[in-house]
């Protein structure tokens, strides 16, 4: 079974129990401990899901972990809606015209692109993004500024659906008005977050 597989059972039956700990998930869905604390640990580093303490365990070491869905994460259906949506407007596409779709996608969802300097334009661009769901930050760097995006508000249907690290380039780029070049995006599930080199 794909990791994805599993952690989209994992988000569903979170979705169905309302909470659950880690032990709790992995007798239900018949995986292994570490696994259960290795998925639902990217789910929570994803913003997908939230943690609070369970109380006290009645045992020693480290306090158990109740989990539960994000506040974003919880509407009905959203997660299959959007990647069925996805595969019709963009995957059902001739290969030439997914950029342009993809694109059109990112202005669609950025609304108006920030205006003023670059400054003003790093500074709105972060707060739209946050308003989008995404836990945005930007940094300076020697070569040129950064764009950390730390929470994708559609983390659970990235990995079927890659094309979306580039909606986001394209996405900075519309909000910007400069190039947003990627050098590191969670296709690679370890990411702790999305880096974009913006031109100055």
């Amino acid at each position: 079974m794909s990791v994805t597989t599993s952690r989209q059972r994992v988000l569903a039956y979170l979705q169905k129990q309302k909470t659950a700990t880690a032990a709790e998930i992995s007798r239900a869905l018949g995986m292994t401990a570490a696994n259960a604390r290795h998925h639902l640990a990217i789910l929570e580093k994803s913003g997908l899901i939230a943690a609070y303490p369970a109380g006290n365990s009645g045992g020693r070491g480290r306090p158990a972990k109740r989990y539960t869905l994000a506040r974003f994460a919880r509407g009905e259906g959203v997660i299959p809606l959007a990647a069925h949506l996805l595969e019709e407007y963009i995957l059902s596409a001739p290969p030439d015209a997914r950029e342009e779709r993809l694109r059109r996608l990112a202005r669609r969802f950025g609304g108006a692109p920030a205006k003023g300097s670059i400054m003003q334009r790093l500074l709105e661009t972060v707060r739209k993004l946050t308003q989008l769901g995404y836990d945005a930050q930007w940094e300076a760097h020697a070569e040129g500024p950064r764009i950390l995006l730390r929470q994708c508000p559609y983390a659970a249907i990235l990995p079927e659906h890659p094309e979306l690290c580039e909606m986001d380039s394209a996405l900075l780029e519309h909000l910007l008005g400069v190039a947003a070049t990627p050098l590191l995006t969670r296709q690679n599930q370890d990411a702790a977050a999305c880096i974009f080199r913006i031109e100055s």
